[in-house]
């Protein structure tokens, strides 16, 4: 079988094991369906995200132009403190600014490779954690917009981090942690403007991903410099295809090449 199509994040379903979908523009692929296969991945050419011309990729699936110009690709998504729609003030485009400030965010725990804080729209739960590859995560303050979400998260990551290690994730090498008692130990530290938002008494969900062999080593892909790769997919974590010979290939952070899959 042979598939093309720009690569977007895969979609996925929680179930007792997440079910992955790359959207190959004519068909959804099942990802999952293909553990144990063998795939190969050639690469094709670029397609921005926003303007879908083929014109090397920037960041975040959109070509340079786009990116310094699209309300998708502006500094709040990356830094939510920075989010001002609250205050009826424009950055790029004030109605996508308040459609997508202007809701319920979840500022959470995480544990991936580690016990980390982070931020998302509350529709994305529990699909954020998904994608970060976490085993387990627990909700920390519910608030009604970006910026206290942001605001929190900058004050949380001075007694806890922000970052996943990818390698760390890849491998399977953590450890259950007790999110309950991180999100009590880290409550104090939560600013006063969002410390009515705090969530007391809910418990941590637990994720299960379909992999089959973690890698001990990962080494990760460049497709656009090796043109094309063929292994045997033994995983999916995160946003990671895992392949036995402990290849792994970000599928998020080649968003917006266009690739051909067969198998």
């Amino acid at each position: 079988m042979q598939y093309q199509g720009v690569l977007k994040k895969m979609k996925t379903e929680n179930l007792d094991v997440i079910q992955y979908y790359l959207d190959m523009k004519t068909d959804f692929l099942n990802m999952n369906l293909l553990l144990n296969k063998e795939i190969t991945l050639t690469f094709k050419g670029y397609e921005c995200l926003n303007c879908h011309l083929n014109k090397p990729i920037y960041r975040q699936g959109f070509c340079r132009s786009c990116f310094f110009d699209i309300p998708q690709a502006a500094d709040w998504i990356m830094k939510p403190e920075l989010s001002k729609a609250h205050l009826d003030i424009e950055d790029r485009d004030l109605a996508y600014e308040k459609q997508v400030q202007l809701q319920p965010h979840i500022v959470y725990l995480a544990n991936s490779s580690n016990v980390k804080v982070g931020v998302t729209r509350k529709q994305q739960v529990p699909t954020r954690w998904i994608d970060q590859g976490a085993h387990e995560a627990i909700e920390i303050v519910e608030v009604p917009n970006r910026y206290l979400a942001g605001i929190t998260e900058v004050a949380l990551k001075e007694h806890i981090s922000d970052k996943t290690n990818w390698r760390k994730m890849l491998k399977n090498d953590i450890e259950d942690e007790n999110l309950v008692e991180w999100r009590e130990r880290l409550k104090e530290y939560i600013p006063d403007e969002a410390a009515e938002y705090y969530i007391a008494n809910n418990s941590e969900t637990n994720l299960t991903f379909p992999v089959e062999k973690y890698p001990e080593k990962p080494k990760s892909l460049n497709l656009e410099k090796s043109k094309t790769y063929t292994g045997k997919l033994v995983g999916i974590k995160g946003q990671y295809f895992i392949f036995e010979d402990e290849t792994v290939f970000n599928v998020r952070s080649n968003e917006g090449l266009v690739v051909e899959l067969q198998f």
